[in-house]
């Protein structure tokens, strides 16, 4: 599995690797909400390769690129074939099994663009990375 260049790009550009996004239900195709932590290189191979549901969601087209900050243990995704325009799905890790991808019930869009992330920036996450100190509430 290669990771896509287009999201090396966005990630990298960004500095978003470690990075944690809030995605409201409002906001969420899924009306789920979503806690998302970007994976670097060595994380997206793990997901890929070793963990459910990355090794069947990879068979069908999908790059594992985020999880889940709060420990639901749902990994996030993009799809190989829709490059940078795509979305970011999240994959239920309980729905799916070695040979199973039950995708119409497993597979949910959280945006219809991954790029919109930048919008859902966890503040206190980037001035953690930033080394500045916190404000107050």
């Amino acid at each position: 599995m290669e990771i896509p260049a287009y999201w090396k790009q966005f990630r990298d550009e960004h500095n978003l690797v470690g990075m944690e996004f809030e995605v409201p239900e409002s906001e969420d195709c899924s009306e789920l909400g979503a806690e998302i932590e970007i994976l670097d290189d060595a994380n997206i191979l793990l997901e890929a390769t070793e963990l459910y549901p990355g090794i069947e969601a990879v068979r069908h087209g999908f790059i594992p690129v985020g999880g889940c900050s709060i420990g639901s243990g749902d990994p996030y995704f993009v799809r190989s074939k829709e490059g940078a325009g795509g979305s970011l799905y999240r994959i239920f890790h309980d729905m799916v099994f070695e040979d199973d991808f039950p995708e119409a019930k497993a597979v949910t869009k959280v945006l219809e663009r991954f790029d919109d992330l930048l919008r859902f920036r966890n503040n206190q996450a980037e001035q953690d990375a930033a080394g500045q100190p916190a404000t107050p509430p």
